[in-house]
């Protein structure tokens, strides 16, 4: 068995749902993936119940692109490494899309644009049902650093990017993840429309640069539009505790909370309420993954 590409990405929360208002936002976080592309089957097993990977590979050869050494796509296989709790909304299919197309690349000696990477990544998506949205700023936010404010209906992956910020720097914030198990459902796209003004006040907050609080009312719309009454009592436990912004993000289950680091008493509490209060709540304690000479300014 050789290993004919590698490619890495990061996982990602959420501080505007893409169906609310048509326009997405999410935060890189520090949640790395790692994919490697191989002419023979893993002795790992691989978990791919929705075929994202097989959809990836079919729009790369769609896209134009050729695959390595001859192969057929019967002939690839692959090797999936990821920190990101699959369908809990913290953009793991988003990751590893991003991830595998970048092992593509790497076994073909392809250099190809971030751009380009996240219009297939979101085609890959659709294609293999794991996204209602395509999912192009989660996409973003897996492939870089930082956030991106996405127009879902732009013409172009360029043309979509409203505005870009590097995030709420790394050290100055702890960030811990409640991750609750994988979501049982999705969401009804027609209940968005309830949450319209929650919706309004995140995209307002990413464009005065409070990209906590849009992590926050952005929570609170999916909250309300899963009728999550326990996600709602976890975020409002965070609060309690010393947190500064706490949500669902994407479409559930994981909740994200965020306290300042300098305060490591209410991190410490944080920690102790939820591992004694909540024992089936895994708690994943990651970074905002931060981007460089990026300005926060709409374009």
């Amino acid at each position: 068995m050789a290993v004919i590409g590698k490619g890495q990405a990061h996982g990602a929360c959420s501080l505007l749902h893409a169906a609310g208002l048509g326009y997405g936002c999410s935060m890189a976080l520090d949640l790395p993936v790692a994919v490697r592309l191989l002419d023979r089957e893993s002795k790992r097993s691989l978990s791919d119940p929705d075929g994202l990977l097989e959809a990836v590979v079919n729009v790369w050869i769609t896209s134009g692109h050729e695959l390595p050494n001859g192969l057929s796509k019967e002939d690839l296989h692959w090797a999936v490494a990821s920190k990101v709790p699959p369908r809990q909304g913290l953009k793991s299919s988003a990751a590893v899309s991003i991830a595998a197309l970048r092992a593509l690349c790497d076994s073909t000696n392809l250099e190809l644009e971030d751009k380009d990477l996240v219009l297939m990544s979101a085609q890959a998506q659709l294609e293999s049902g794991v996204s209602i949205t395509g999912s192009i700023d989660d996409s973003w936010a897996c492939a870089t650093k930082g956030w991106k404010l996405i127009d879902v209906n732009a013409e172009t992956i360029e043309e979509g990017i409203l505005m870009e910020g590097a995030g709420p720097p790394a050290d100055d914030w702890f960030v811990l993840i409640l991750a609750r198990g994988e979501r049982e459902s999705r969401p009804d796209p027609e209940a968005f429309a309830v949450q319209q003004q929650n919706f309004v006040q995140a995209i307002n907050a990413i464009q005065e640069g409070q990209e906590l609080v849009a992590l926050t009312w952005n929570g609170r719309a999916m909250v309300g539009i899963l009728s999550d009454s326990v996600a709602r009592k976890l975020t409002n436990d965070a609060f309690v505790n010393g947190a500064r912004a706490a949500g669902m993000s994407g479409s559930g289950s994981a909740i994200v909370l965020v306290a300042p680091s300098i305060s490591k008493p209410s991190c410490e509490r944080l920690k102790q309420w939820y591992t004694t209060r909540y024992p089936d709540v895994e708690l994943i304690e990651v970074k905002f993954l931060n981007a460089e000479n990026v300005q926060d300014e709409i374009e």
